[in-house]
């Protein structure tokens, strides 16, 4: 066997096709409903272990280019076909139940989904070690699931028509989700930077600096987000003017507080490793071309920790988008209101309107950043 790690998610995709549900039909939004098995959908119900089938034969291909590339095409077009499916079977299912009636994807689907991406992951990587090459194969094995979406295929599903119905919400938790991202991104970059500066070049200040940053990245975040609201209370009631701009106990001004203390000490620990990661004799051999310390700083120092710098920037960016939606619960808004609104009311269609969003945010965010090292790898000498 030339590939075990194709063999086990094979394994365990055709293990979640026949053993999970693959959608499930709900009489309303608020009832689980009865799980109904992939091979009850498909006409012939052994038709879906072909394009495994087809893909285990590769694992005993001779490792190439060409068979990765053929993995990649073969989970693609199986992810494609079980979405299809999914919305062919909610379409069908539409006409036997009520206009109340749901049809949402099930655990089997979720889980067969996801192997299949990991399948596609796996074989890019194998297949390319330029991270641009990967990431617009990647991106590319999403364009099928659009077209699904653009056409209407697969309006049917309970999240469609979950995000129909509340599209203007959807939108106005988007706003507000990247307005916590970039709201914590500037004064974070504009606090953290001259500290990891500070931290780097400073040997008095440095565990000071570290000592406390740790504290506060020990604080829980609910609890953190609940320490500020009585300052700012106080704050706001004292000066009413900052009412007007909007700070108070609850609302967008703590969790920006708390987003940002929480971004501070990965930063600051990039900035202060970039730079810690500069060899002394290339600094000695820029001195003895005559180089002053700025010039030093910022054409041999800054250009050589940039790359480490801006994987801390990617890291708290990353941790910005998943803590956004904890910042819900004090009415900072953004996807997490979708979220825990959908928990209060058992409505998991809800939930994952405001996760899968999230998700793919941070993985949009944390690809970006990707593209961006690699940019400056390649510009570097």
């Amino acid at each position: 066997m030339k590939n075990p790690v194709l063999l086990t998610l094979l394994v365990m995709l055709v293990l979640a096709g026949s053993l999970l549900p693959f959608v499930n039909f709900a009489p309303n939004r608020l009832l689980t409903g009865q799980g109904i098995g992939l091979a009850k959908l498909v006409s012939v119900g052994w038709f879906w272990l072909l394009p495994p089938a087809a893909a285990g034969m590769l694992c005993w291909a001779t490792p190439s280019r060409w068979v990765s590339i053929a993995t990649v095409l073969l989970a693609e077009g199986f992810l494609f076909c079980l979405t299809a499916q999914a919305g062919a079977a909610a379409f069908r299912l539409a006409g036997q139940g009520n206009a109340l009636a749901r049809t949402s994807f099930g655990s089997g689907f979720w889980l067969m989904a996801a192997l299949c991406l990991l399948m596609a992951a796996d074989a890019v990587s194998r297949a390319t070690a330029s991270h641009t090459l990967r990431v617009l194969v990647n991106v590319q094995v999403w364009l099928p699931l659009v077209w699904l979406l653009s056409t209407g295929r697969l309006d049917q599903l309970s999240l469609l028509k979950e995000y129909v119905n509340r599209q203007q919400v959807f939108q106005t938790a988007f706003g507000e989700h990247l307005t916590l991202l970039f709201g914590t991104l500037a004064p974070a970059l504009a606090i953290g930077i001259p500290l990891g500066f500070l931290c780097h070049y400073s040997a008095r200040w440095r565990p000071l600096l570290f000592s406390m940053l740790n504290i506060i990245q020990t604080i829980p975040a609910i609890a953190l987000f609940g320490l500020l609201i009585a300052p700012l209370s106080a704050l706001s009631n004292t000066w009413p003017w900052l009412r007007a701009l909007g700070i108070g106990g609850i609302g967008l001004a703590p969790a920006l507080i708390a987003l940002v203390l929480y971004a501070l000490l990965p930063l600051v620990r990039s900035v202060h490793a970039g730079l810690g990661q500069v060899p002394a004799d290339v600094i000695e051999t820029a001195l003895g071309m005559g180089m002053t310390r700025g010039q030093i700083f910022l054409r041999v120092e800054m250009s050589l920790a940039l790359p480490v710098i801006v994987s801390g920037v990617r890291i708290i960016a990353v941790q910005t988008v998943g803590m956004g939606m904890v910042a819900a619960l004090i009415g900072a808004g953004g996807f997490g209101a979708l979220m825990f609104q959908g928990l209060l009311s058992s409505a998991l269609e809800l939930v994952l309107l405001g996760v899968i969003p999230a998700i793919a945010l941070a993985v949009l965010v944390d690809t970006l950043f990707k593209l961006i090292i690699s940019v400056i790898d390649r510009g570097r000498p």
